[in-house]
């Protein structure tokens, strides 16, 4: 490798290769796009799946089962240590609260508190769910925990 050719034939901003500007430019007359057919119309694109007329794989394949990731509730997980960190002691949490201090970022149907980390402060807790582990911290370090109903923040 020879430092002083690393930079030669490299150029910081290429022109776009302008097409159909007269047979001198090399891209003239049909503008690399052949001569008849589909592919040379203009709107000629495949559609993804598309096969060239054979019967497309996914209708190839049989189909089973059902996913029920469409109906399925959007769950906000927080943590116990997370909790401990962002709050003072005697706080009262909820979710609302939660997505106020920006622990939980993203829409949510349902909140549950996760028992990973250290609690070491008392706090009254209002979820939709809670881990074994979250509850049995959650009153060891002498707070409360309150189940709230789905679709309730």
């Amino acid at each position: 490798m020879i430092l002083n050719d690393v930079h030669v034939g490299i150029e910081p901003r290429k022109n776009r290769k302008r097409i159909g500007r007269g047979s001198g430019s090399g891209h003239g007359k049909t503008s690399g796009r052949g001569h008849k057919g589909f592919f040379s119309r203009s709107g000629s694109s495949r559609r993804r799946g598309f096969h060239g007329g054979q019967m497309p794989l996914f209708r190839r394949v049989a189909k089973r089962g059902f996913n029920n990731k469409y109906f399925a509730p959007d769950v906000a997980v927080v943590n116990v240590g997370e909790l401990n960190d962002s709050f003072e002691t005697g706080a009262e949490i909820t979710p609302a609260l939660l997505s106020e201090k920006g622990l939980i970022r993203s829409k949510f149907d349902v909140l549950k508190v996760l028992g990973d980390g250290e609690l070491s402060k008392k706090f009254r807790i209002s979820a939709h769910r809670f881990s074994s582990s979250a509850e049995e911290k959650i009153s060891a370090s002498g707070g409360s925990f309150e189940r709230i109903q789905a679709g309730a923040r």
